[in-house]
């Protein structure tokens, strides 16, 4: 597959326990949250088992490294915000739907049970949750991590920085919505962090899709 495919015992637990999408979510939400608080990192499926932590972008690589092992392909779907701070997760299909697992610090952002009929659709259940102050997705893109060809995303003890300039060059499709809908739920989000966790979400319409 890659240069260092041989998985350490410490992953091979993970691969072997990860079976399922559900699983994998519930392994992601097991691990702390990394806010890369000694500078940058962009971490492999390696370097997230060793360090016990990831941001949402190394949760969805390890992922799709765990998944693909279980037949799924790795592709990964961008949620491009206005404010720059994008969102990425591991996306899937099962019995012809849509699906997401990922890694957040906020719980809305977490993944997604397979009921979305397209990936636009999955892309716009994460629509609502991701509005902060100053946070909105405009548009969103769905690669295939085969494409890298043999760059190694999976198993590299160093930093993966093509893959953040791969998810920026990818075309991404424009995902319109209503601009009096978005400052109604962003007055909503403000009035919610007055007495609430921040990192909580008062959107909750279609909770029950949520992985």
């Amino acid at each position: 597959m890659t240069r260092n495919h041989q998985l350490t015992p410490a992953e091979h637990r993970v691969v072997r326990h990860c079976r399922r999408p559900l699983l994998t979510q519930r392994w992601l939400r097991s691990l702390r949250y990394n806010w890369e608080r000694d500078g940058a990192t962009l971490r492999s499926f390696r370097g997230v088992v060793r360090s016990g932590a990831a941001h949402c972008l190394e949760a969805a690589l390890a992922a799709a490294a765990v998944m693909e092992r279980h037949g799924y392909p790795p592709l990964l779907l961008d949620l491009e915000s206005r404010d720059c701070l994008d969102h990425v997760v591991f996306a899937f299909r099962a019995n012809g739907r849509w699906g997401a697992v990922a890694g957040s610090r906020d719980v809305g952002l977490w993944g997604r049970k397979p009921v979305f009929r397209s990936v636009e659709a999955l892309a716009r259940s994460y629509y609502d949750p991701y509005i902060d102050l100053t946070g909105r997705i405009t548009a969103y893109a769905l690669v295939d991590l085969r494409d890298l060809g043999s760059y190694d995303w999976r198993f590299s003890t160093r930093n993966v920085w093509k893959v953040l300039q791969f998810l920026i060059d990818a075309r991404h499709r424009p995902m319109p919505t209503s601009y009096r809908r978005y400052i109604r739920l962003r007055r909503q989000y403000r009035e919610f962090i007055k007495t609430h966790d921040p990192r909580d979400t008062p959107f909750t319409l279609g909770r029950k899709h949520w992985m």
